[in-house]
């Protein structure tokens, strides 16, 4: 990593803990609401965080902001210090033309794109899969992301991304100069909050072998093709194979396919779900070949299942020897992994402790401070 990258990879200093977080947040702002109406990922997961943080960071000291947001807005947040207001139009037209005209303030755009006419604004730019993985995503898709990161980045005052990985790979392809980029993680808080006592996954499908669960979607980079294919050798040494996900619009369809028998999808799978999902598995088998963060595996970590994920610098980042890694182009390393998972209760419960500690430096608190700093430049 050159000099100029390792500057724009200092994320801020983590708080000693949330009681000693600060509350002079200024009001005033504007969020890009476009979010609430795009199905939850983990782009639309951080966006939501951020905005509950925010807005208990605001109630706090008394100030306010404003939330504007596609009308009309089907998943309204219950919030205290935000002020709700719904514009008419939707995707792409409601970001570029409406939003700037409607917005008041300085403008914080949580989910990669931001208004081109707007230049007082911070911007989150997750990944630069469309330029390093584009075979993942639909032609359109990487055709007008590839026209707009570049620009939207230059014409931003703040640009912010979600680990140190990314950082480097975003100022090498996009083009950020690097005392204009800063790191924000993502959190793991709001995993805690989701009940598996709620879910009824296992009462229509009940949990006959123990399971490796992996998550992901169909695209190429998630490669969860290679768990899917290792099913047989997993059904060898008495697991099962649940894996939850699936297709997006943006996304160029190239999901697992297998018929083996003990493989089980779950595309619809709710938090509660995943909680129950997460806290009964053997361990979350994270094969992906590139990654903003990879929230998944800290959301695993706070649950207490133990993790195997792929052996790149993003999962090296955000670990930190709190997981087995393995290359995610070699078969017989993920084979080995989950020998190794199935036959040792020593290693599973080490994993389990190790990540319970892990978390504890992904905090969606301390990445509110980190927005807190880029408001107060805008």
């Amino acid at each position: 990593m050159s000099a100029a990258v390792a500057q724009a990879s200092q994320a801020r200093p983590r708080a000693a803990s949330a009681a000693g977080r600060r509350t002079s947040i200024r009001g005033g702002f504007v969020v890009n609401g476009r979010f609430l109406a795009q199905r939850t990922t983990g782009v639309q997961r951080y966006a939501r965080e951020m905005l509950r943080e925010l807005d208990a960071a605001l109630a706090a000291e008394g100030e306010r902001a404003v939330l504007l947001a596609p009308k009309p807005l089907k998943d309204r947040p219950s919030l205290a210090a935000f002020d709700v207001r719904e514009t008419p139009f939707s995707g792409h037209l409601w970001e570029q033309v409406v939003l700037p005209w409607a917005a008041d303030g300085p403008l914080v755009n949580f989910c990669n794109l931001a208004p081109l006419a707007r230049k007082e604004q911070v911007v989150c730019i997750h990944d630069a899969n469309v330029f390093v993985a584009p075979e993942s995503y639909s032609r359109a898709f990487v055709a007008y992301y590839r026209a707009l990161l570049p620009y939207v980045a230059r014409r931003s005052c703040q640009v912010a991304t979600v680990s140190k990985t990314s950082a480097s790979l975003i100022c090498e392809r996009v083009g950020v100069a690097p005392g204009k980029l800063s790191v924000a993680y993502n959190g793991h808080e709001h995993a805690l909050g989701w009940r598996a006592e709620a879910s009824i996954l296992f009462s229509s499908l009940p949990q006959a072998r123990p399971y490796v669960l992996t998550i992901g979607s169909s695209a190429k980079h998630k490669n969860i093709s290679l768990i899917a294919g290792l099913a047989g050798r997993l059904d060898q040494i008495g697991f099962d194979l649940r894996i939850v996900g699936g297709g997006a619009a943006i996304f160029a369809d190239q999901g697992a396919q297998t018929d083996a028998a003990n493989v089980h999808r779950h595309a619809g799978a709710s938090d509660d779900d995943l909680a129950a999902l997460l806290r009964g598995a053997a361990c979350l088998a994270f094969p992906s070949l590139v990654e903003g963060f990879g929230l998944p595996v800290i959301e695993a970590m706070a649950l207490g299942c133990p993790v195997i994920a792929s052996d790149i610098p993003i999962m090296r980042e955000v670990c930190a020897g709190a997981a087995l890694l393995a290359s995610p182009t070699d078969r017989a390393a993920w084979d080995a992994a989950f020998a190794a998972i199935a036959g040792s209760e020593g290693l599973r419960d080490r994993l389990r402790g190790a990540g319970f500690e892990r978390v504890g430096h992904f905090r969606w608190s301390e990445t509110a401070e980190v927005y807190d700093d880029l408001i107060k430049r805008l």
